[in-house]
C-alpha cells in the first residue's frame, strides 16, 4: 500500500462549484478509481491560496500511474477543466508532493 500527495488549483471563486461537483461524485468515476487500487481518498482546500492538497492510498503505483487513459477519467477532466487549472488534455495540474515524514 501506497500513499500519494498533490497540489491542484481552483480558479478565484470557484470553490462552492468544484464541492458541489464533488459531492455528487460520479459511481463509474467512483469505481473507476477503486477499480485501479485508490482508496481513502481525501482533497482539501485553503481559501487563501485557491490550493487544493490532494491525498490517496494506493495498491500498486504502476496500475495507478496508468490511470487517466480511461473513458471516464477523460470525461471528468473534460467537466472539471473550467474551474481548476488543466493540462491541454484537461487532466488537472498536480504537483506531486514527497513524502518527508508519516507516523502511524
Amino acid at each position: 500500500m501506497g500513499r500519494k500527495w498533490a497540489i491542484m488549483k481552483l480558479f478565484p471563486g470557484k470553490e462552492e462549484e468544484y464541492k458541489k461537483r464533488h459531492d455528487a461524485l460520479w459511481q463509474e468515476l467512483i469505481d473507476a478509481i477503486h477499480r485501479d487500487g485508490g482508496k481513502n481518498y481525501t482533497i482539501f482546500h485553503d481559501p487563501e491560496t485557491n490550493l487544493l492538497f490532494e491525498y490517496i492510498e494506493i495498491e500498486d503505483e504502476q496500475v495507478w500511474a496508468s490511470r487517466g487513459g480511461d473513458e471516464v477519467t477523460q470525461k471528468w477532466w473534460d467537466y472539471m477543466a473550467d474551474i481548476m487549472e488543466t493540462n491541454p488534455d484537461n487532466s488537472p495540474v498536480s504537483i506531486p508532493l514527497p513524502e518527508l515524514f508519516y507516523m502511524e
